[in-house]
This record gives C-alpha cells, structure tokens and sequence, in this order.
C-alpha cells in the first residue's frame, strides 16, 4: 500500500520511495515517500504558521480533538495493531496492548488540556514588590521536532504527540524509518478528528539527513527525542538554545531478595526480558538474585522462558517475534559469543532463525561484559549472584544508566532501603522495570536522558512559564 507525507495538511508526494517491511517474512507492507530538504522546510514553515492558531485555541476544543482520537484509536485498534506487528515485528497480543495505550495516552492529554494554568504569585512577599500583583502562566513554546523510535511506533510517537498538542504547541513528526506506518495512520486519525492543517507535519527520511535538517533548525523551539545515547549526546552538541527532552535507554536491573515468590519473580522477568524481543528501553537485563535463592530461581526463570512461544508476530500464539532488522541480530550475536569466550555460559537460547534471536539466559558474566554494562535491547537476560541485598543493590546501581529499576521483596525495610539507594529514575517495587502507567513521569538519571514523559510532565517541558506584574495604584 502507497502512503504520503503530511504537510499542512496536506497529504504529499516528496522524494525516493521507501519500502517498509514486515520484519518476520521481509514481504514489503507499505511505501512511502523520503523528504527532501525542501519538504521539511515546508513542514516547519506549515508548524510556524500554525503557531497562533494552536496557541488561540480554548483549551476544551483541543480536549475535544484529542479525546476524538483516543475514540477513533480503539476503533481500529485490529488495523493498527495489524500494522505494528507487521512493520515493528511485536507480537500480535502486544501490539493490541500498545493501541490501548496509545488511546489511554490521548485520553489522559485531553483531560489535562483542561487542567494547564499557572498560579499567583505573592510579589509582596519582599520589599521591593509591595504594590505589585503577580501571577504566571504557561505558553506554549512553539514548534515541536519529535524523533520518535521504532520499538513502540504509535505510543511513544503518541507520547510526543499528544501532549504537545494538549499545551497549544505544533509538531513536526519524524517517525523511525523502518516502522513509519502506525505514525502515518495517526495523523490520519488526527486529521479525522479535526485537527487544524500544520498543526501535526509528517516527515520521513534517514536521521543523518532528514532529522540532521529538522534538529539543527532554527524554527525549531523544542525536540523531544527518543532513542541512542550516541545520537542523544550529538542533539546536544548541535541543536542550539532550545529546549530538548531525550529518553536514551538502559541496563534495566531487577534485584531479588530471598523473601521474593521465585515463581512470581520468574514469570514476570521472562515477560519483562523478552517481550518485543527485549527492544523495549526497560527491559530486564541483569537480574541481581541473593546466592541462597540464585539456583532455585534460575532454573524457574529457565522454565517461564521456554514456555514462551517464538514465531511470526502475526499469529495469536506469538509471545516473541523477530528483532528489528539481521544487523540488530548479528550484533547481539556477537556480545553473547563475545560473553561466552570470556567466561560465560548459555542456560537457554543463544541461537538465532533469519530475524529471530531466541530468548537467551545468561550465568557468569562480569560487570565489564557488553551483555552487562551496555543496553542490549535484545532478547538477551543475564542471572548473576549476589551476596546480600546491600550488593546487590550496589551492583543494580553500579552502571552509567538510571531509567528504571525492579526490586522483589516482602520487607518494607528493604524497600526504602532499595528507594534511598538507588538513582535511577523509578523503582519499581515487586515487578519489573517494565512497569509503565502512561500518566506517570517517566524518564531517566545519569547517562538515561534530560527530562521527562508522561503526558503532564511532558505538558510541563513543553511549555515556557510566563510571569506577569502589574504595579497597582496607590
């Protein structure tokens, strides 16, 4: 099927035709066209233009559009959810899951389209404001650059697009190039919805051109990115004075005390470690298990990941489906057999079927290993164990990351102990980092990003607070 790019409003052709394919079988799903420098000056010009018109909204209209969404999301949830597996290669049970929540995304940002305000402020409060009155509130800050990544393609484009529309803001929508179809039916929903042509422009194209153009320019007043701590670092260096919100990834540790269901523990690490073939920025990937409970609990954990089902993400059965493309799988490939040569052994998997690298468990791995210090975002876990739950705590926490972090215990001491010493940016207690609730604020610490999501908090980021002083007659 043939797909366009979206400039004010307008649905158009631009430049070379890329081909989108489903991950699992590599049968092409979609085409669409590249922009050109030319197409994505057009769509910051259509995002200015629309500035005014976002901004001058009242603030029940925008909740209007983007409660219609949500509605026209779970209408199509089959179509879309069709689409992610195809393009994205997830497994059809979670591509329904991320619909929903795409939908919950929207509904949340409509609802608190109605709740953005500011406050007053008491100037007098010092002597040199007597006589003023003071408040603040927020505007939006213009036009938005949104690089979104492929693992989730419609709610982390849902988690760009949403709030910034629910704050008055216009975007420019440039989706990962390998799953761009679920972003293309979105605008098409927010189209449908009545959103006002610019106020969303669609743009695809490679990051080292197209996103190059969109970062650097100055139109731009905010980017919100999610993806590579590499590219993150590089936003940094050459974006300019504008504000930037990156969502970089982690090593996501889970630490299991002796007190933990092992059975319980075990059943959610295997979801959490190879649900989306582990290419999720919080899945499990070192797994701290106190030594008295590390046997038992390798072999349940060996056990849950083999009841897992591994085949086309296009059949009801599929729990794990095929990675992002063969140079993700050759990569992963060569840190296992890396891990392996220095010392590691494979409890289950460690092999790989064309796109498919089979959900891999791994024991004695160091803390300088590539499958430990640096983000797999493979179907690839490692047990290691520790002596107490103070080691185990410095080992979840010895690392460059801080997004989120799980901890499975029945002690309340052990939690706020957990909580005081971790620094990552959730603890998540009694189930996997995984854990995501899409109103939360979610981002990380340390080398995991600046800022954070969750559809108030990106609201937040996504607005400059505007103070007013009126000096009042005497």
């Amino acid at each position: 099927m043939e797909y366009k790019l979206l400039i004010d409003g307008q649905w158009v052709d631009a430049g070379p035709a890329l081909e989108v394919k489903n991950k699992y079988n590599g049968e092409v799903v979609g085409v669409l066209p590249t922009a050109r420098k030319e197409d994505l000056d057009a769509a910051i010009d259509a995002a200015e233009r629309a500035e005014d018109v976002m901004a001058d909204m009242p603030a029940h209209k925008r909740a209007e559009i983007l409660l219609k969404t949500a509605t026209l999301l779970r209408e199509r949830t089959e179509d879309l959810a069709k689409t992610i597996a195809a393009e994205a290669g997830k497994a059809l049970k979670f591509a329904r899951a991320e619909v929903d929540r795409a939908a919950s995304t929207f509904t949340i940002a409509g609802e608190e389209a109605k709740r953005l305000h500011g406050e007053t402020i008491p100037l007098d409060a010092v002597p040199s404001g007597e006589g003023y009155f003071g408040f603040w509130t927020r505007r939006p800050v213009g036009v938005i650059a949104a690089v979104s990544p492929f693992n989730f393609p419609l709610n982390l484009v849902a988690h760009k697009v949403a709030p910034a529309l629910a704050s008055g803001n216009t975007l420019v929508l440039k989706p990962a190039t390998t799953t761009p179809l679920a972003a293309v039916k979105l605008c098409q929903i927010l189209q449908e919805a009545g959103l006002p042509a610019g106020a969303i422009n669609l743009v695809v194209g490679s990051g080292g051109t197209v996103g190059e153009w969109l970062i650097t320019d100055p139109r731009v007043d905010k980017i919100t990115f999610t993806g590579s701590p590499e590219i993150g670092r590089h936003i940094l260096a050459v974006a300019g004075i504008k504000k930037v919100t990156l969502e970089l990834g982690n090593t996501s540790p889970v630490v299991v005390a002796p007190d933990a269901d092992l059975d319980f523990v075990a059943k959610r690490c295997a979801l959490g470690a190879f649900y989306n073939s582990g290419q999720v920025c919080i899945s499990v990937q070192r797994i701290y298990s106190q030594k008295q409970v590390f046997e038992p609990f390798a072999e349940k954990f060996v056990k849950a990941t083999d009841a897992l089902v591994v085949g086309d993400p296009l059949d009801e059965r599929v729990d794990v489906g095929p990675m992002i493309d063969s140079k993700e799988v050759d990569r992963i490939e060569g840190w296992v057999n890396e891990a392996q040569g220095a010392g590691a052994h494979v409890l289950t998997g460690g092999k790989r079927d064309g796109t498919v690298y089979y959900p891999t468990i791994l024991t004695g791995v160091e803390a300088d290993m590539k499958v430990v210090a640096e983000e797999a975002f493979a179907p690839v876990a490692s047990v290691i164990s520790s002596d107490d739950f103070e080691s185990a705590l410095k080992q979840a926490n010895d690392t460059k990351f801080g997004l989120q972090v799980g901890v499975f215990t029945k002690d309340v001491d052990r939690v706020f102990k957990a909580v005081k010493r971790l620094n990552f940016g959730g603890v998540i207690v009694n189930d996997t980092p995984n854990f995501r609730a899409d109103h939360m604020p979610y981002g990380g610490n340390r080398q995991s990003g600046l800022g954070r999501e969750g559809v108030k908090f990106a609201m937040e980021d996504m607005t400059n607070i505007q103070l007013v002083a009126i000096r009042l007659n005497s």
